[in-house]
C-alpha cells in the first residue's frame, strides 16, 4: 500500500509508521504547510491524516479551527484532485460527546460536541463528507477515546502523576466506566479502516473492557508498588467540590462514565482490540515511572 502519513512523530503516529515503514511522513505543522501538500504525490495513495492540534486551556477556538478544519480540508482536497484512492482521519469520540447517555456511544448517534476541540473534530468530519460526496476518494474517520500506552500525555499523565504519591485519593465509591484504547491497537484499526467498503465511514475505536476510575487508579498505584489508599467519595461530592474551584469538567471525566460501542469495526473490519487493559494500564505506569526517573 502506498501510504502517506500526517502527524507521523505523534503519539499515534509513531506507532502507525511502524506498522507502514514505506510510508511517506507530510509535515504539515509549520509555516509551510501549503507547500508541502502542494508537493506530496498523492496518486494512487492512502493518506492516514493524524496531525491534530489537541485541546488546552489557552489555545483560541479560531486556532483549534484552523489546524484541525482548515488543514484537513487543505489535504483532502489535494488528495482528491490528484488521484489518491483513500482518506483515513483519526477523530475523537469528543464528537459523540463528554458522557454516554446510559448505553454505548454508537456511530450513529447524533453529534454533540462540547468544547472548541470537538467541535473542531466535528467541523472537519462534516467537511471531509463533502468533500468524499463531491469526489472519487473514499473517506474512514476512526472516532477514538482516550489513548493509553507508553508516553501518554494529558489527563492520563496528570492522573499518573496523583496516583504515584501516598496522598489519599477520593476515588473508592466511583463505579463509573470509561472506554479506553491502547496505541497499538488503535494504530491496528487505522490501517484497518482502509478496507471499509463504504465511500463514506464513521467508526467508533475502543476496548470491550471498560475501566472504572477507581480501578484505573488502583491498578496505577499497584504498579507503582503504592498501596491503594482510596477512600470513598460520592460522586457528586467530588463534582461540587470540583466546581467550585473551576474544575469541574476535569472532574467529570473521572466521575461519569463514557463507553463506546467498537462492534462496527469488529464486525466490517475483523478488527479486535488485542491488547489487555490491566496489562496496558500497567505498562503504561511502568514506562512513566521510567521517564520520570530518567537524568
Amino acid at each position: 500500500m502506498k501510504a502517506i502519513i500526517t502527524g507521523a512523530t505523534g503519539f499515534v503516529g509513531r506507532l502507525l509508521a511502524r506498522r507502514l515503514p514505506s510510508a511517506s511522513h507530510l509535515s504539515i505543522g509549520s509555516e509551510g504547510w501549503r507547500a508541502a501538500i502542494a508537493a506530496a504525490d498523492f496518486d494512487s495513495a492512502t493518506v492516514f491524516h493524524l496531525a491534530a492540534r489537541v485541546h488546552r486551556r489557552d489555545d483560541p477556538e479560531a486556532m483549534l479551527m484552523h489546524d484541525n478544519v482548515e488543514k484537513t480540508i487543505a489535504l483532502a482536497q489535494a488528495a482528491a484532485a490528484r488521484g489518491a484512492q483513500r482518506f483515513v482521519f483519526l477523530s475523537s469520540v469528543k464528537v459523540n460527546g463528554e458522557e454516554s447517555p446510559g448505553r454505548p456511544f454508537t456511530a450513529a448517534d447524533p453529534e454533540a460536541p462540547a468544547d472548541a476541540y470537538a467541535r473542531s473534530k466535528c467541523a472537519a468530519e462534516h467537511a471531509l463528507r463533502d468533500i468524499g460526496a463531491r469526489s472519487r476518494l473514499s473517506i474512514a474517520v476512526v472516532r477514538s477515546p482516550l489513548v493509553i500506552g507508553e508516553g501518554a500525555r494529558g489527563n492520563l499523565h496528570a492522573l499518573m502523576r496523583l496516583a504515584d504519591t501516598a496522598w489519599p485519593l477520593p476515588f473508592a465509591a466511583l463505579d463509573n466506566r470509561r472506554t479506553f484504547i491502547h496505541v497499538e491497537d488503535l494504530a491496528s484499526l487505522l490501517v484497518a479502516a482502509c478496507q471499509a467498503q463504504a465511500r463514506w465511514r464513521v467508526f467508533l475505536a475502543g476496548h470491550p473492557d471498560a475501566v472504572s476510575t477507581a480501578r484505573l487508579v488502583g491498578v496505577l498505584r499497584e504498579t507503582f508498588g503504592r498501596p491503594a489508599r482510596m477512600v470513598p467519595v460520592p460522586g457528586g461530592a467530588l463534582e461540587a467540590l470540583a466546581g467550585a474551584v473551576g474544575a469541574g469538567s476535569r472532574m467529570r471525566r473521572l466521575t461519569r462514565s463514557l463507553v463506546v460501542d467498537a462492534g462496527d469495526a469488529q464486525r466490517e473490519l475483523k478488527w479486535i482490540a488485542e491488547v489487555d487493559m490491566n496489562a496496558g494500564i500497567a505498562a503504561m505506569a511502568r514506562a512513566f515511572r521510567t521517564a520520570r526517573s530518567a537524568p
